[in-house]
This record gives C-alpha cells, sequence and structure tokens, in this order.
C-alpha cells in the first residue's frame, strides 16, 4: 500500500525529500527502486536501459562489471542516485539552447531534386551568403493536402523546448510569394524495428515519405503558422526528452498558388530544434537503434553541478549530499542527528530549501 502511494509522486524532489524524514523512510525509497520507477514512467525510453556506467575522472566502471562485488544494496543505492540525478536534471538542466538536428531524412514529395531537397532545410551554411537554398513540395490542386519532413537528431540526451522554422520566399518570382503552411505539428520517436521496416534507412530515397519507419512517441499541438518570411518559433507546451531520436514536420494546409501552373505549394528554407544538451553529466549509447533498444546510460558525477548552476541553492544536489553524508556517519536520522526533527519535517519539506546556509550551520554538513 505504501509503495502504491508513494508511486503518485511526480517530482524526484519529493522522494529526496522524502528521504529526508528519517533512516527509514531512505532504506523504504531505495529498496522498492521508486527514483527508478519514477524516472521509467515519466520517460518511457529509459525501460531500455540494460547497463549504467559511471564515466567519473576518478573511476569508469559499470554496474554491470560491479555486480559481483557490490552488494544488491549498493546496486539499488546507486540506481537510486543515478536516477533521481538524471530526472532532476531534465527538468532543471540551465545550459544553453542548441539545434540538435543532424541531418534530414526524408520528405514526402519533392518538387526538384537536388535543387530543393530537404537536405536544404539543415544548418545555415549558404543561407547567410543569400543562395536560394529550400525544399519544395508538389504541386497540388488540393491546399489540404498535408506534407511531412523527418529528421535525424544528433547523438545525447536532450530536452526540447521549442522548434523554429523559416518558410521561403521566393524572390526569384515575381511578388517575391511566400509558401508558408497554414499551421504546423510536430512528432517525436524512434526507427521501428528492422523486421518491420525492411531496409535500412540510409537506403530510403530522400524524396519519398517514410513516415511508417518510426514509431512516434510525442505528438504535439497544431501551431497556426504566418505568411511571413522570418524564422518562427514554436515553444512546445512542456519540454520533450529525445534520445538519439527523430523529428516530424507536419506542414498542414496550403496558402500560395504558383504563378505557371496554378497548383499550391509548400517551401521552407530552415527548420531547427532547440533543445538543451545533458553532456557531460549523462550521455546514452544506443546498442540497438532499430527498435530503440538496449540502451548504455553513461553518467559523470562531478559534471551534474555545472548543469544545474543557476538552481537556486542547487537544493536537490545539496539534500543528497547531506544524505550521504549522514549515511557515511553512520547517524540515527531519528534521534542523533536531528532532534525533535519529527516536530518540524513539515516545514523543512516545504520550504523550498531557502535557508540550506543556516542549516549546515546547525548540522554541520
Amino acid at each position: 500500500m505504501s509503495v502504491h502511494i508513494m508511486s503518485f509522486l511526480d517530482d524526484p524532489s519529493d522522494l529526496v525529500r522524502a528521504c529526508a524524514v528519517s533512516r527509514f523512510w531512505r532504506e523504504f525509497v531505495i529498496t522498492n527502486g521508486l527514483a527508478k520507477h519514477l524516472c521509467v514512467k515519466t520517460y518511457p525510453q529509459f525501460a531500455s536501459i540494460v547497463d549504467i556506467v559511471d564515466e567519473s575522472k576518478l573511476k569508469k566502471k559499470s554496474v554491470g562489471a560491479e555486480n559481483e562485488n557490490a552488494s544488491e544494496r549498493e546496486i539499488r543505492e546507486r540506481d537510486h542516485k543515478v536516477y533521481a540525478s538524471l530526472h532532476w536534471a531534465i527538468l532543471r538542466a540551465n545550459c544553453p539552447l542548441r539545434d540538435c538536428l543532424q541531418m534530414a531524412v526524408s520528405a514526402s514529395s519533392t518538387d526538384c531534386l537536388p535543387d530543393e531537397s530537404v537536405e536544404n532545410t539543415v544548418g545555415w551554411t549558404g543561407k547567410l551568403t543569400g543562395q536560394a537554398l529550400y525544399w519544395s513540395s508538389k504541386g497540388q490542386s488540393d491546399p489540404t493536402v498535408p506534407e511531412t519532413l523527418i529528421y535525424k537528431m544528433k547523438p545525447g540526451i536532450w530536452v526540447i523546448t521549442e522548434i523554429d522554422i523559416k518558410p521561403f520566399e521566393a524572390f526569384f518570382q515575381p511578388e517575391n510569394l511566400i509558401y508558408s503552411a497554414k499551421s504546423v505539428r510536430f512528432r517525436l520517436g524512434h526507427l521501428r524495428p528492422l523486421s518491420e521496416i525492411g531496409s535500412e534507412l540510409g537506403d530510403l530515397p530522400l524524396d519519398e515519405a517514410a513516415d511508417d519507419k518510426f514509431r512516434w512517441t510525442y505528438t504535439s499541438p497544431e501551431f497556426p503558422m504566418m505568411q511571413e518570411n522570418r524564422l518562427q518559433q514554436f515553444v512546445l507546451p512542456e519540454p520533450v526528452l529525445c534520445v538519439e531520436g527523430y523529428l516530424q514536420v507536419e506542414l498542414l494546409g496550403r496558402v500560395q498558388r504558383h504563378e505557371t501552373d496554378g497548383l499550391f505549394y509548400l517551401c521552407v528554407n530552415h527548420v531547427r530544434a532547440m533543445a538543451r544538451l545533458l553532456y557531460s553529466a549523462f550521455d546514452m549509447e544506443v546498442l540497438e537503434p532499430y527498435g530503440f533498444k538496449n540502451l548504455v546510460l553513461k553518467h559523470v558525477p562531478e559534471d551534474l553541478a555545472p548543469l544545474l548552476e543557476s538552481t537556486p541553492h542547487h537544493d536537490f544536489l545539496y539534500l543528497q549530499h547531506s544524505m550521504d553524508v549522514a549515511m557515511s556517519r553512520q547517524i540515527d536520522w531519528d534521534d542523533d542527528f536531528m532532534p525533535g526533527f519529527e516536530t518540524n519535517a513539515h516545514d523543512l519539506l516545504h520550504s523550498g530549501f531557502d535557508d540550506w546556509g543556516e542549516m549546515n550551520g546547525r548540522f554541520g554538513f
């Protein structure tokens, strides 16, 4: 019953606060793997993790390699620290945003290859010099026919916050027509097993739809797009986790006819996905990309603090460190460590950790 109740927690800091209540609570959280359970429940991709590698500068060991020498209790405590820290990093990483697109994979249609390939939409090379680098769909008489563009993400664990698109303005045509969509929607996911898609991804033509080769695990709301020649930002309602995944851009509705044939086209100049990279505190190796199986999580504990350096008071890291110090000293939390703790536990756990300096001085961490 207690495990069932604790499973409703949705913030890793709540579990760390629970560990602060007493030695019994800490043992309960760790023994039942609640930090790992919460992380995997929130981010199902992590259910495929088969090994954890500590790539600390001081040591480089994997859970698998240490199983013979480590007790079950030590492995559970290690999992608790790693998964709680990973979850917190996803929620609170404060590193700069950067474009996480690596390459274009396919477009549902292309008017003229290679001049109007979807590959032209990734990176700024050539665009800043005024070259007409863009992707164009085939023309359609029906303006409701959608188009999809698919991109591969760069390696690593990314937390995506926004996706930006710049429609293409045909400056070489009369009136400088802009071939934007009416709206756009995004999907994120990973490759299906090779047995399902039938061929290697690299063998797929760039100008053919490949949407059925992927399993989409996230779908955004539909965003309106302006018929304007500028980089338009589409901020996701919540940051989305992506691990060596793929992005689908779904362009919905056509607004501009071509003057020559009277057909509706869609043209895109640039696409980028802005995200925070959790490297070097965390990294992921995907051993089996087709089907997204067998992940190896790599962790450098000493690089976690810089990733969270703007988080107020490093509250999560500080509390975890406090727990470790207390356990290493074999302190009885209920009696020796915090006399009368039970009477003020509620105030501490709900204080937001605003006065760690005072707590540090009082308890000597």
